[in-house]
């Protein structure tokens, strides 16, 4: 079962080079042989270049990239489907890539669960029996199994459905089963490889809430692999960006695209709904302690869209930024908040004072 002080994923130093004889060649690639030298003068192709990263446990942790670019290289060494060159994969504190078959075997069915983009359905086996596979495995009993199988395909929406038989289902309720599948395992590790690439926009936005609703009763730490910006700035507390199996850029939703790190990335958020990612407190005045003015309060961490639409809805210009006890950061006005959705240079510079006026 899930431990519930899990301690969270920490990647050091993780290399994959794809060959026939990778060992001799890690050193190379560490000094700086590029992915191109490695091809073109050994034969061997580099997967994943020095990854470092460190996921806090009930976080989500979104990896994102083109095609290509390393990620499910990445979210498969974490289950250790793919053995590293060299590196650590530290889960809970135990290194996956020390474990011998018995503890994997055991790590990989109580510790990890899967969420594939391509569904990974048995197509003999109902929405029941597909939900409770893994539970099976475990050598659960049917009574019990079927309990919290009927609880979890309640909570994803497929209530009615346990009989139906997985080509009777759209790909939105397929992924409903491989969602519901995998959280009925209980495990503190969700990996979920382009889970919703396979869906259309409507239902992949509906999966999206459905994923951040359970999150916020299950807190799971969850590695999220997807190639579309606008889902990882919305799953993210975390976003890695890769390219050519390397990471280009760790960060909030806010660092990403509030401070993108180069001009690839800038190219990435440049059409972003900036009003959707940006809190109100990066683009306030702030306010000297001692100040107390009145009138509407916004949160903290309110996306600026969300702030218009309640400025929108009283007489007021400006609204003070409040911290869950109360306490007044900054004042807010409409115009900062409009400027915050089309230039993200005014919200950048203003962050900046704000926060060496904080400090």
């Amino acid at each position: 079962m899930a431990e519930h002080h899990f301690g969270g994923i920490k990647i050091r130093h993780l290399y994959k080079i794809f060959g026939p004889n990778p060992a001799a060649h890690v050193e190379a690639v560490q000094k700086g042989l590029t992915k191109t030298e490695l091809n073109q003068k050994y034969g061997h192709v580099l997967g994943l270049r020095d990854i470092n990263i460190e996921i806090p446990s009930g976080c989500i942790q979104v990896v994102m990239g083109l095609s290509g670019s390393g990620k499910s290289t990445l979210i498969r060494h974490i289950n250790r489907l793919i053995d590293p060159t060299s590196g650590e994969v530290l889960v809970d504190g135990v290194d996956v890539v020390k474990m011998n078959e018995t503890e994997l075997r055991t790590f990989r069915r109580q510790q990890t669960a899967m969420v594939f983009q391509k569904f990974a359905l048995l197509p003999h086996r109902n929405v029941l029996d597909n939900t409770i596979f893994g539970l099976e495995v475990q050598g659960m009993e049917r009574a019990k199994a079927i309990d919290i199988a009927m609880r979890w395909l309640e909570r994803v929406g497929l209530k009615g459905f346990e009989q139906r038989y997985p080509n009777q289902l759209s790909g939105g309720m397929q992924q409903r089963v491989g969602l519901a599948r995998a959280l009925a395992n209980d495990a503190p590790v969700l990996l979920m490889d382009e889970a919703y690439s396979a869906l259309d926009p409507l239902i992949r936005t509906d999966m999206q809430t459905v994923l951040l609703d359970i999150q916020k009763e299950i807190k799971k730490t969850i590695v999220f692999i997807t190639h579309d910006l606008d889902e990882a700035l919305r799953l993210g507390d975390q976003i890695a960006i890769l390219r050519d199996g390397e990471v280009i850029q760790q960060g909030t939703s806010q660092d990403i695209v509030l401070r993108p790190a180069d001009e690839y990335i800038a190219n990435f958020v440049k059409e972003v709904n900036r009003g959707r990612v940006v809190h109100v407190e990066a683009v306030m005045t702030p306010l000297h302690a001692g100040a107390a003015p009145v009138g509407l309060a916004i949160a903290a961490g309110t996306t600026v869209e969300e702030a218009v639409r309640m400025l929108a809805s009283t007489p007021a210009d400006d609204a003070r930024v409040v911290t869950p006890s109360g306490e007044t950061l900054g004042l807010v006005t409409f115009r900062q908040l409009a400027g915050a959705m089309v230039n993200s240079h005014e919200v950048a510079d203003r962050r900046d004072n704000t926060l060496s006026v904080a400090l």
